[in-house]
């Protein structure tokens, strides 16, 4: 029986902000249980639903410091059973009790040096010792470094390989050296520029790089796209040194959730043999919630994301009273900077038979918009992988997407000549670029509608399930083992 730790800051359906969620809530049930135990450890945060919380056994406790900033403090540990999964979460009402899970980055850099810490301390109370770590993005960035450091005198701990996932390249954890050093308790001699130091700060995510025995990202051209300086984020030199050690395995989604057929959140069930019948009422009963002209013959265009300047939203920002036509209407879901839900908002404002802003995170909606939406929009700047797009296909919904990371890997852009392709695509990030595949998008659309429901068919008969990938995944494992 090989044992694996997933060690993360959020996990479905426990807490989710993003796809780091995602994937740690769905990938360990992949795993065969005959052959893996695989475990999760997270922070206990008070913000958890209470159904949840409420039936979370409590194992133990004691008290421990990291650094000279951060005394002795209590670490509780509570479990849950779940699926078959076991999950552990690590208690500090100090840093966990909270509303938003990440906040001040100074604050969420001490919280997280503490998680690190406690992740390897729980070990022996909770009597498991994994084979293998798996850490996820700068939360967990530390892991490695106290495993090789700190905790390497105690047989315990010899011999546990760690695997460190980067989600998204531009969250890396840095504060000044002198304030790391008081959080960690790591000594001068880890704070040098082939080790954790950064531009003359200190940088975990470049820590659980530089310790990790190996490096993932989420798709395979993000993993070649981060060892350039264009989107190495001042980590490329040291990434290419490391790529022998890296792979990109692009991500899954959960097909019991992310089901039309099934789904109880969408208005209208159906699935690939009667979308052509039965994806125009959802969209017909999404007009109605939401305050749009009713029209089944509108080209309804979706976008879910955080808005940020990472998304693209500036080419739409540019482009947005060409894209919503006559024939065509747009909803937005999603939060973040201001300056994009006020944009988003004026839009609305502007063409509400045409636009709906909806500035919130609303499961239920999402699940309503991917079955009611034509196409869905994503021109990153930069995209590690990307779930929007796996979750559109499941839908019979196309994506318009950048060609950049995992964008880049799942959408085959449509070729008309040749009738193949699940999606459209463009190169450059360039608004005039996006709104001319916006405009051919929507001559399929209108004109070839026949190459369009058969480009929906093959979307919606590809596989982005978690068994494709969970066979990589275990490779690696079972490489790093010496399996």
């Amino acid at each position: 029986m090989k044992k694996i730790l997933f060690a993360t800051s959020e996990c479905v359906p426990f807490i989710k902000t993003g796809g780091l969620a995602d994937v740690c809530g769905a990938l360990p049930k992949e795993f065969s249980k005959e052959d893996w135990d695989v475990r999760v450890v997270m922070p206990l945060y008070s913000c958890i639903p209470e159904h949840f919380r409420n039936n979370f056994e409590y194992i133990t406790n004691f008290y421990m410091g990291t650094g000279s900033y951060i005394p002795k403090k209590y670490v509780g540990i509570f479990r849950y059973v779940l699926d078959g999964i076991t999950y552990y979460f690590i208690d500090n009402q100090e840093y966990f009790n909270c509303f938003q899970i990440y906040g001040n980055i100074r604050y969420d850099i001490e919280k997280f040096c503490f998680f690190d810490k406690a992740v390897l301390s729980i070990l022996k109370a909770i009597d498991f010792r994994p084979d293998l770590i798996h850490c996820h993005d700068w939360e967990t960035g530390f892991i490695p470094v106290y495993l090789k450091n700190e905790f390497s005198a105690d047989s315990f701990y010899w011999n546990i390989k760690t695997v460190i996932t980067i989600h998204n390249l531009q969250f890396q954890g840095v504060w000044d050296i002198q304030t790391m050093q008081g959080l960690t308790g790591f000594g001068k001699n880890l704070f040098t520029p082939d080790k954790l130091e950064f531009k003359k700060d200190a940088n975990m995510l470049k820590g659980g790089l530089v310790y990790a025995d190996y490096i993932t990202t989420v798709s395979d051209s993000y993993a070649n796209e981060i060892q350039t300086p264009e989107y190495g984020e001042g980590l490329d030199g040291l990434l290419s040194a490391r790529h022998y050690d890296m792979q990109g395995i692009v991500n899954g989604i959960d097909y019991n959730i992310y089901n039309p057929a099934t789904d109880p959140k969408i208005y209208v069930t159906y699935d690939a043999e009667s979308f052509r019948q039965k994806k125009a009422l959802n969209k017909v009963k999404l007009q109605q919630e939401l305050g749009l002209a009713v029209d089944k013959k509108k080209y309804l265009i979706g976008l879910i994301s955080r808005l940020t300047d990472q998304k693209g939203l500036d080419l739409i920002n540019y482009m947005m009273d060409y894209i919503a036509d006559d024939y065509t209407q747009f909803v937005i879901i999603g939060t973040g900077d201001i300056r994009y839900e006020n944009m988003f908002r004026h839009y609305a404002w502007k063409y509400p038979d045409r636009i709906s802003a909806n500035i919130c995170y609303s499961d239920d909606l999402a699940h309503k918009l991917y079955a009611s939406a034509d196409a869905f929009l994503m021109p990153s700047r930069f995209e590690p992988c990307g779930l929007t797009q796996l979750i559109s296909y499941r839908y019979g919904t196309v994506p318009i997407v950048r060609e950049t990371g995992g964008l880049k890997d799942t959408v085959a852009p449509f070729n008309e000549y040749e009738n193949t392709g699940e999606g459209f695509s463009f190169r450059n990030y360039n608004a005039d670029e996006m709104l001319a595949t916006i405009n051919y998008s929507k001559h399929i659309f209108f004109d070839r509608k026949r190459q369009w429901n058969q480009m929906v068919d093959r979307g919606m008969t590809m596989d982005y399930s978690w068994r494709a990938s969970k066979e990589k995944y275990q490779n690696l494992y079972n490489y790093l083992l010496g399996y």
